[in-house]
């Protein structure tokens, strides 16, 4: 049998697992047509913000794209072998690297751009256009709330010994 369930430990909003899912729901409506294009949820993200600003250094495509450094330099080594974006050095700065994209990076956002837009269309057609308004105001808000410091919660001495493997093993 199974023991007396106890009341729950914490009782607030478990708002990181509600995150992830509300993005895996949402993505699930797009990765049909980059999968079509044989384009990666990585990749996308780089052509969305190469497209928005024409040319970014690696660091702020980390930041942009939500894609740490090491993986972010894999990941535009390949994209620059797919011909999909160019790197260049900075001309008066030998040190610094700007992306931007190739011709057929370029080609291939003209491509998928107007079936990502159709998307949101069905999305709007489907739930309204107020759910994702209020979910992208919502999300806009959440961020711009951040440059509000919140304290952390003073952490007592440890009692029990982390696991073997670290954290998120």
């Amino acid at each position: 049998m199974f023991p007396h369930r106890r009341q729950r430990r914490i009782t607030n909003r478990d708002l990181p697992q509600q995150l992830l899912m509300a993005r895996d729901a949402l993505m699930s409506h797009f990765r049909p047509v980059l999968n079509h294009f044989g384009v990666t949820e990585q990749q996308w993200r780089i052509l969305r913000a190469l497209d928005a600003h024409e040319q970014l250094e690696p660091r702020e495509l980390c930041e942009l794209c939500q894609i740490l450094s090491p993986s972010m330099a894999g990941v535009l080594a390949r994209m620059e072998e797919m011909e999909l974006v160019r790197r260049e050095r900075v001309a008066a700065d030998a040190r610094r690297v700007m992306v931007r994209l190739a011709p057929k990076g370029d080609r291939l956002f003209d491509e998928i751009a107007p079936l990502i837009e159709r998307q949101y269309r069905l999305m709007e057609k489907a739930w309204g256009k107020p759910v994702l308004d209020d979910l992208s105001n919502a999300l806009s808000g959440f961020i711009a709330a951040q440059a509000t410091p919140v304290p952390q919660v003073e952490l007592p001495p440890r009692s029990v010994q982390p696991a073997q493997g670290g954290p998120g093993q």
